[in-house]
């Protein structure tokens, strides 16, 4: 038998130190840091035969009609009230303060943003058009436009930087948080599980899409399966939270309405 080898954009967990070949699917990994520098590449020229994605690039990706197919594998997820961050001497005590106020994030389209954007309009009576957003970079799928209430900082600018020098009054940040700012959910933890106590899930942030040319052969998804089995669960499992990251994406301009299982899955 004929291993065939696949391209594959992953990031670094301990649930992918070891991905399992078969004798007729091996992963060839592209080492990207940090990983969503793939997106783009994927999204754009289908870089990769199988790729990591965020659940926002993916559905905003879906739509546009680029020919990925979503497998039911988590990469990452997480609480992201931790990651909204304003300064320490802030007179911002909590997110419905931000009402009117200037935000930072890196794109309007990144899922960290699209999450918290959704849990400000449901739970604090912030909609996303209250805020005045600065974006650094373009959605990873090209077609998409920032709405008229977000304004592109200058080339150059950084984030941190504008935060610290007041041009910016809070920012949604990824993974690393500067240290000296302080969040803006005073109790961010207990924000989580409010979050999991209304909605039922923990965020998704990053699952792994395929080229649907492949996705249409049984072996590949089949070692796909068997490569990816320490993330696998079900589109069942995963249900609630892209029904709800398809409200969200939708209501905040990302797509123009929710796709279906169907859509999602096909």
């Amino acid at each position: 038998m004929t291993q065939r080898v696949l391209t594959a954009a992953i990031g670094d967990y301990p649930h992918t130190a070891a991905l399992a070949d078969t004798p007729a699917l091996r992963l060839d990994r592209v080492s990207i840091t940090p990983i969503n520098m793939a997106f783009a590449p994927m999204v754009r020229d289908l870089r990769f035969d199988v790729c990591e994605m965020a659940i926002a690039t993916f559905l905003m990706a879906k739509e546009a009609g680029i020919p990925i197919t979503l497998l039911p594998v988590v990469m990452a997820e997480r609480y992201q009230e931790g990651a909204l961050v304003c300064p320490k001497d802030s007179p911002i005590r909590g997110p419905a303060d931000l009402k009117g106020r200037r935000v930072g994030v890196r794109a309007y389209s990144q899922t960290t943003g699209m999450w918290l954007r959704g849990v400000l309009a449901d739970s604090h009576g912030v909609p996303p058009e209250s805020i005045a957003w600065t974006t650094f970079e373009d959605a990873h799928v090209p077609t998409f436009r920032d709405p008229p209430f977000v304004t592109r900082a200058a080339p150059g600018s950084d984030i941190a930087g504008m935060l610290r020098a007041g041009e910016l009054d809070a920012a949604i940040f990824g993974f690393e948080v500067p240290e000296d700012m302080r969040t803006v959910f005073p109790d961010p933890a207990a924000a989580g599980r409010d979050f999991q106590a209304r909605y039922g899930f923990k965020p998704v942030n990053h699952l792994v899409v395929v080229k649907s040319e492949l996705a249409r052969d049984a072996a590949v998804m089949e070692g796909l399966r068997h490569a990816f089995a320490a993330s696998l669960t079900t589109p069942e499992a995963l249900a609630p939270a892209i029904a709800l990251a398809g409200r969200f994406c939708a209501e905040q301009g990302l797509i123009s309405r929710p796709l279906t299982p169907g859509q999602v899955w096909s």
